[in-house]
């Protein structure tokens, strides 16, 4: 059970070699030093919080922890000898001498097990697996005394912990007494049906049992069987007791074991005289007081182990716990509101559960991960095992009860959407008696309190050596000894107790002393690892307050544009210095004097920060006594040095009221002084010219936030009739500017009240712009003013539109013609309407000669030569977004209305591209209404049509369901397609899939000739003869040819489950004689093409997670045995071949688990197991029916990069070869055959049917092709319906059309497909 635990060398326990375990490796951090307590708890490796909780025990056991110090090196050895040869060292003795010796003296939170396990003989997963702390206890103890034989301390653990225990049995008739003694180490009491330690052992050796009727008791000296009572008693007491709780049962009725939650209550202080065969002594000798309870916590299958420990020798600093530090009156207040708030729980409503889980934490939030172990601590069972069968999975329960829980940060956390108050931060009742009050009123109500409840008194300090800590792994808290009775009962409840005889006194110099008995060379090591330790810890303190600077000095920098500026562009003016930010401010301000000799005066730090406008200065650091951390000063903050008053001459104005703030000045310019302005703006910020002609000028000056809007009037030069703009936020969001064509810019003027109004107060920030104008400006046509708003049009605004007109009206698809092409352009502009532009360009064209009533239409064209939906001519070209230097195209057709849509549809399948038909409708048209203008476009009749849409891949997708929606409603826009499907449309939230069954004649034999009613053959032949669809498919698996059959549909919502499908399937009309044991008898497929390409795995999946879509073809296949694949377990056909031929066995299905590797070996090394071969000796190659041809599959590996120079093995599921289920796998046995060629005839048939049809092809394609353009055919598209197969019922599915395309390119007459 614990691996090889304490198996030392056999000659009297010694060791000669070094264990072989885990090894400890310390981090570079120090770990912290103890708490509060002064205790030092233990490392949880993973599981081992049961050796932690004994470990304790016999820490605070003095004796036994004395007696293990008195062993010297002379004795045990020492571990630096264990890896001499001959060495003679007691390792376990040793190691648990040091880890008590840390545990007292070292100066840290926790000690590592890490070593006395590593002497143990554990491996690295013993660490992780929890045991039993009762059989641990045992093991130890026998190890340690295995370990002692020969020394001086081979009889103290028997001297301290074992007892003994006379059995009797007296027999009735003549009296005869037989004993028999028995030695034990610890007594195991009775906890099921027994409600005290007490009970227990009055059960054990006081009450008698009796041998009577047909149990009698055969007596030595009556020689027969007799009536007898047997008994058992203590005879001989040690000095440290050890009891261990019974609390894990067997229920034979539901076989499974359990754990006794019931209330076992158990003393402080017991007297064992009534259960001793001698008690004529004194009570002392008799008397035990209790000092250790470890506790477990959680189920008969797992769980956690802490333990209660008194502190005897006052080794600990204890500390009333935290629930005691609190007011009386608050505590009160907390547990009434605690009582009001929460409800009663209710176990077996999981919802009541979750809530009151949630309640109970801090954060009233949960982590996802963890919930399932809370709600198994709080109800003793998990999910799966209680409530899933009803309620389904948790992550579903929760989805389901979305009104009540809500997922956050991220869905990784599940909290309540309405958390009731926190009782200690929300106290219900009125508001003043939440507020603070005078003292006087405070105690006041104290001492009205006192007089309502004088029967309450406060709990008693406890008397020194009474302390009892709570050790958890790594953490001790104090507790109260009341805090026991709490472990009676419960999920956490006590699981063994460890009693000591009260006469067992302490000397006073052991109180509070913890180096009492500890050898010198352990003291010496514990002072060696504090001194190491406190280093540490001093050089992380140190590099945890170093903190980076960024001095700036003031002869660096200028003020410029109310922000300070680097004097020399090339180098910023900033110094880099560590410091430590416990140091004050003081000896920064020394350090900086010295690091500066030339500094004369004084010297002020200011705190910095860079923005965008250039330095700016806020608080002045005066108090030269604060530290930096307390001044608020951490790394990477900027410090400005200077005198505290100006900085090159220039007064300074420090605070967040004053902080610049960098605007774009826009001023006009009339083109023939660029050069001047744009050579005058480079000294005072960043300017550029927004076009080549008279347009706008931009500049970036900035500004102090305190300043008022006059002053950056007057700052700039501009006078007094000037005005300032600032620019339109609508016209900043559509600004694609001028350059992008969307027309002119708006620009809203400052009232004069605005004047007086700093730029902080107008809420100007970073990046905003200003416009400047003056009363002249209007004059010209660039700016132009309509009460409070001028608007800009600059020449960027006046350019043009390209129209492109292809004479013969190619596609997308069509080889530009030159000659055809006729491109012009239109001069236009942003407020320019769209219908102007093409009445210019039809007349420029000359197209008014064509036929009368033709309609034309502008469309734009994408990046990839696509035309896009026509533009709405009633729109100006900025409203429409086209954008100025573009090209439009001039189609025939109509351009739709701004109140209407350009839709593309098809009918059956999705187009292909330019296949599709195009019709105009309104916006508030229906979906029924645009259907039926669909139909009667392409001149269909009948109900049995609805409308789709197209999905990202431009796949048929969803139905749209809601048939009197309007098309804006559903948010469909121009140039959109939608597909005209033919049925009914499916109900919402259902799908409709039609179900084919897979016939298999070997396992249809096999599976009806086992049905009880002996009528395989009549069930076979009516499944057969249903009147549905037989179509056979293509070969799947080589020449197996798979044969379907239809049986019918089957309409199912898309949260149903996989296993809720095979239900339904089985209530077919075709399937209802067929006789399958449960859903895992079946097997789903998924058909593309009529193939089968995937099996749908997980029974409680929902068909949406599936990504089962309405008109899926599924295909059900009975099975001989039960089924669950694995979402990585790929169903294989195998097919070992037959040695000296070329050709096979029947094929197989195996079943391969690529969950962990999925590599070319593991598949090999299945296979062999399969066959019970060696892997080596196989061959392996994939089928590839279509092609006729065979992959051969061998151990490869790719390099990833050259730089690692790493190789990873390839994975058999991606590329090249992809395996899915289905596929067919060839094996050689190159043991026996020497054949490495899976080519079979039958293959190369195949191979030469496709060469034939491929030349058929492309020969009757060129003929046909050359023949039809001689004559001057026009271009066709061509959709041939398949029509149904006689038989085939007339349902929507089944009659789906399967329309062949066909193009034939022609030379002349392009033109002629519009009138066909």
């Amino acid at each position: 059970m614990f691996g090889n635990l304490f198996e030392e060398d056999e000659e009297e326990g010694f060791s000669s070699t070094s264990s072989k375990g885990r090894v400890a490796k310390g981090g570079d951090e120090p770990p912290p030093a103890r708490g509060r307590g002064n205790l030092c708890g233990i490392k949880n490796q993973g599981g081992t919080c049961y050796l932690n909780s004994l470990l304790q025990t016999l820490l605070f056991t003095p004796e036994f922890r004395e007696e293990l110090f008195s062993l010297g090196p002379e004795e045990l050895g020492r571990l630096e000898d264990k890896e001499k040869p001959g060495a003679k060292v007691r390792v376990i003795p040793l190691e648990l001498q040091r880890l008590f010796a840390r545990l007292l003296l070292v100066d840290q939170q926790s000690a590592s097990t890490a070593d006395l396990t590593d002497s143990f003989g554990w491996n690295s997963s013993e660490g992780t697996n929890q045991h039993d702390v009762q059989e641990l206890n045992r093991i130890l103890f026998s190890a340690l005394e295995h370990s002692l034989v020969g020394t001086s301390g081979s009889s103290f653990i028997h001297r301290l912990y074992h007892g003994t225990i006379v059995n009797s049995i007296v027999c009735k008739e003549c009296g005869n007494v037989s004993q028999r003694q028995e030695d034990f180490l610890d007594l195991t009491v009775c906890v099921c049906g027994v409600s005290s330690l007490e009970e227990a052992l009055w059960n054990m050796f006081v009450e008698e049992e009796l041998f009577e009727g047909n149990n009698l008791y055969r007596c030595a000296q009556c020689d027969r069987l007799v009536t007898a009572a047997k008994s058992a008693k203590l005879k001989k007491l040690p000095p440290f007791m050890t009891m261990s709780l019974l609390r894990f049962s067997f229920d034979f009725a539901k076989c499974e074991r359990y754990k006794e939650t019931g209330r076992y209550t158990f003393p402080l202080t017991i007297n064992l005289r009534p259960f001793c065969e001698q008690t004529d002594g004194d009570d002392s000798d008799y008397s035990y007081d209790l000092f250790s309870v470890i506790i477990h916590k959680g189920g008969c299958y797992g769980g956690h182990y802490h333990v209660y420990i008194r502190d005897i020798d006052q080794l600990g600093q204890w500390e009333p716990p935290e629930d005691d530090s609190k007011p009386k009156t608050q505590r009160k207040v907390k547990e009434e509101v605690k009582e009001v708030c929460e409800p009663k729980l209710q176990e077996d409503d999981p919802l009541s559960v979750i809530t009151a889980i949630i309640a109970e934490e801090p954060s009233k939030s949960v982590l996802m991960d963890q919930l399932g172990q809370k709600l198994m601590n709080k109800i003793g069972s998990s999910w799966s095992k209680k409530f899933r069968k009803h309620y389904g999975p948790i992550g579903k329960f929760l989805q389901s009860h979305n009104d009540v829980f809500i997922l956050v940060s991220g869905g990784t956390r599940v909290a309540l959407k309405a958390n009731l108050p926190s009782p200690v931060t929300e106290p219900p009742g009125p508001p003043e008696q939440t507020t603070k009050s005078d003292p006087s009123t405070a105690s006041d109500a104290g001492a009205a309190e006192q007089q309502q409840e004088p029967d309450q008194k406060p709990e008693p300090e406890p008397e020194q050596g009474s302390h009892w800590f709570d050790l958890n792994d790594s953490t001790v808290t104090s507790i109260r000894e009341s805090d026991i009775e709490k472990q009676f009962q419960g999920k956490e409840s006590a699981y063994m107790l460890f009693y000591r005889k009260t006469q067992l006194c302490r000397p006073s110099e052991a109180l509070n002393n913890p180096q009492y008995k500890v050898p010198s060379h352990l003291v010496q090591m514990a002072q060696e690892e504090n001194l190491n330790l406190q280093q540490m810890r001093e050089k992380l303190e140190a590099t945890n307050n170093t903190v980076e600077l960024h001095l700036h000095l003031a002869p660096c920098y200028r003020l410029e544009n109310g922000a300070l500026q680097p004097a020399n562009k090339e180098h910023n003016g900033s110094t880099t210095l560590s410091f430590d930010r416990r140091k004050t401010v003081g000896d920064l301000r020394l350090a900086i004097y010295q690091m500066q000799e030339l500094w004369e005066g004084d010297m002020a730090l200011t705190v910095a920060r860079s923005l965008p406008a250039g330095l700016h200065l806020y608080n002045t650091l005066t108090d030269d006594n604060v530290s930096l951390y307390s001044a608020g000063i951490y790394t990477n903050s900027d410090l400005f040095v200077w005198n505290g008053r100006e900085v090159c001459g220039a007064t300074m104005l420090t605070g967040a009221e004053w902080e610049p703030v960098l605007l774009t000045v826009v001023r006009p310019f009339l083109g023939e002084d660029v050069e001047q302005d744009v050579g005058d703006g480079a000294e005072c910020g960043e300017s550029r010219v927004e076009n080549g002609g008279p347009g706008l000028k931009r500049e970036a000056r900035g500004f102090a936030g305190g300043v008022t809007l006059g002053e950056v009037k007057e700052a700039l030069g501009e006078p007094k009739e000037s005005l300032l703009c600032q620019e339109h936020k609508e016209a900043k969001r559509g600004e694609q500017g001028a350059g992008e064509g969307g027309g002119a810019s708006g620009w809203r003027v400052f009232p004069p009240d605005d004047m007086q109004r700093t730029l902080k107060e107008l809420s100007l920030k970073d990046g905003d712009a200003l416009l400047v104008l003056e009363p002249q400006s209007f004059d010209s046509s660039v700016f132009t003013r309509n009460g409070d708003v001028v608007t800009v049009t600059t020449p960027s605004d006046c350019r043009w539109l390209q129209v492109e007109f292809r004479q013969h009206g190619g596609g997308e698809g069509d080889e530009e013609d030159e000659e055809d092409t006729r491109k012009i352009k239109v001069p236009a502009t942003g407020s320019m309407l769209l219908c102007e532009v093409k009445q210019r360009a039809i007349e420029e064209l000359q197209l008014q000669e064509q036929p009368p009533g033709a309609q034309y239409c502008l469309r734009q064209v994408d990046c990839t030569g696509k035309l896009l939906p026509p533009v709405c001519e009633e729109l100006s070209v900025r409203d429409a977004g086209v954008r100025l230097m573009t090209t439009l195209t001039l189609c025939p057709g109509n351009a739709p209305k701004a109140s209407q849509l350009f839709l593309h549809f098809s009918v059956g399948t999705a187009p292909s591209a330019g296949m599709e038909m195009d019709i105009i409708v309104e916006q508030t048209c229906t979906v029924r209404e645009c259907l039926k203008a669909m139909l009667d476009a392409v001149g269909l009749d009948g109900t049995c049509w609805h409308l789709r849409r197209l999905d990202w891949c431009e796949e048929v997708g969803e139905p749209l369901m809601d048939e009197d929606a309007s098309l804006s409603e559903l948010k469909i826009s121009s140039g959109e397609t939608l597909v005209v499907t033919e049925g009914q449309l499916p109900p919402k939230g259902f799908l409709k899939l039609s179900m084919w069954l897979h016939l298999d004649p070997k396992n249809i034999e096999t599976d009806f000739n086992h049905t009880d009613n002996g009528h395989a053959e009549e069930q076979m032949q009516e499944v057969l003869t249903t009147g549905e669809t037989h179509s056979p498919s293509p070969p799947v698996c080589g020449s197996n040819v798979v044969d379907l059959r239809s049986i019918g549909q089957v309409e199912i919502s898309d949260e149903a489950t996989l296993e809720d499908l095979k239900t339904q399937v089985l209530t077919l009309p075709a399937l209802q004689n067929v006789c399958v044991p449960t859903t895992a008898f079946m097997r789903i497929w998924q058909l593309e093409g009529r193939r089968l390409t995937r099996i749908l795995r997980g029974q409680q999946l929902t068909l949406r997670k599936l990504k089962l879509s309405g008109g899926t073809d599924l295909c059900v296949q009975q099975l001989l045995k039960e089924e669950d694949l694995g979402p990585k377990e790929v169903l294989l056909n195998v097919k070992m071949g037959v040695p000296g031929e070329r050709s096979y066995y029947p094929a197989e299905e195996l079943v391969w688990d690529a969950s962990r590797d999925s590599s070319p070996r593991s598949l090999r090394t299945c296979l062999a197991a399969h066959y019970g071969l060696s892997p080596d000796s196989l061959l392996l190659a994939k089928h590839q029916p279509d092609k006729h041809i065979w992959e051969e599959i061998s151990n490869w590996s790719q390099q990833v990069s050259k730089k690692k120079k790493k190789k990873r093995t390839e994975s058999l599921l991606g590329a090249p070869f992809h395996l899915k289920d289905g596929d067919t796998i060839g094996i050689k046995n190159l043991l026996i055959d020497n054949n490495r060629d899976f080519i079979t005839v039958e293959d190369e048939q195949g191979q030469q049917r496709l060469r034939e049809q491929a030349e058929q092809r492309r020969k009757g394609w060129d003929s046909f092709i050359l023949s039809h353009a001689a004559a001057g055919r026009m271009f066709l598209t061509l959709y041939i319906w398949q029509a149904p197969k006689a038989g085939v019922t007339h349902s929507c599915e089944a009659t789906k059309p399967c329309p062949l395309l066909l193009k034939f390119y022609s030379l002349s007459h392009p033109q002629r497909e519009r009138e066909l």
